[in-house]
C-alpha cells in the first residue's frame, strides 16, 4: 500500500473511531454536574474518580485523537477505558454485551500500534 492511501486509511481508522467514541462520552458529561454523582466504581476509585477518567477517556483522548495530536498517548486511557468494560465491567455478560468495548478496544490497539499516519498534527509537529 503507498503511504498515502495508508496514511488516509489511518485519518479514516482515527476520525471514525473518535467520533463514534465520542457519542458515548458526550452525554456523560452533565453527571459531572450531577450531586451526588453517579457512576459505575468498577475498580474501587469511587464514583467521581471513574467518572472524570472515563470522560478523559471519551471525551478529551479522542478529540486528541482525531487531531493527530499525541496520537499514541491519547489512545492509551481509551485503551484502558475499553479494557475495564470488557473485562471487568461485562466480564460475566454473553459476547453482545461486551462486543463494542471490544471492537473499541481493537480499533485503538491499532491506531497506538501504527500512530497517527501523514494526516495529524504529530506529523505536521515533527517537520
Amino acid at each position: 500500500m503507498k503511504k498515502q492511501q495508508s496514511d488516509f486509511a489511518l485519518l479514516i481508522l482515527r476520525v471514525v473511531f473518535s467520533g463514534l467514541m465520542l457519542t458515548h462520552g458526550i452525554p456523560k458529561i452533565p453527571r459531572l454536574f450531577a450531586s451526588p454523582i453517579e457512576f459505575a466504581d468498577p475498580i474501587g476509585l469511587g464514583a467521581t474518580t471513574s467518572l472524570i477518567l472515563t470522560l478523559i477517556a471519551e471525551v478529551l483522548a479522542p478529540i486528541a485523537v482525531i487531531l493527530g495530536l499525541k496520537t499514541k498517548i491519547s489512545s492509551i486511557p481509551i485503551i484502558i477505558t475499553m479494557a475495564v468494560a470488557a473485562f471487568v465491567v461485562h466480564l460475566q455478560d454473553p459476547i453482545g454485551t461486551k462486543e463494542k468495548a471490544l471492537l473499541y478496544l481493537a480499533g485503538y490497539l491499532a491506531i497506538f500500534l501504527m500512530g497517527p499516519g501523514g494526516y495529524s498534527l504529530d506529523n505536521r509537529l515533527k517537520k
